[in-house]
């Protein structure tokens, strides 16, 4: 696995003991559970057409990944909201 700088530094800390993991209180996982139910609540439901060729390629790529290919089209277009994909323009 690829560490970026700022990865590296906490793993370092962590090793040479500068810094130690607490555990979470139980005020805090209730907010950690509620805030992941919440993230993965789907609650809409749409319809779109695809092309024949660009619907076999999702199929392909999630059978790769080894996911079905809803949660692939979704998290496509999640990445792609939350700014983590760019449409490539000209």
């Amino acid at each position: 696995m690829k560490y970026d700088n700022e990865e590296k530094g906490i793993l370092a800390a962590y090793k040479s003991g500068k810094i130690k993991l607490s555990k979470p209180s139980k005020k805090e996982i209730k907010a950690i559970k509620v805030t992941a139910e919440n993230t993965f609540k789907k609650d809409k439901r749409i319809t779109i057409r695809l092309y024949d060729h660009d619907f076999n390629g999702i199929k392909k790529k999630a059978m790769e990944m080894g996911i079905p290919y809803q949660t692939l089209i979704s998290g496509v277009v999640h990445r792609y909201i939350e700014g983590e994909l760019m449409a490539k323009i000209g």
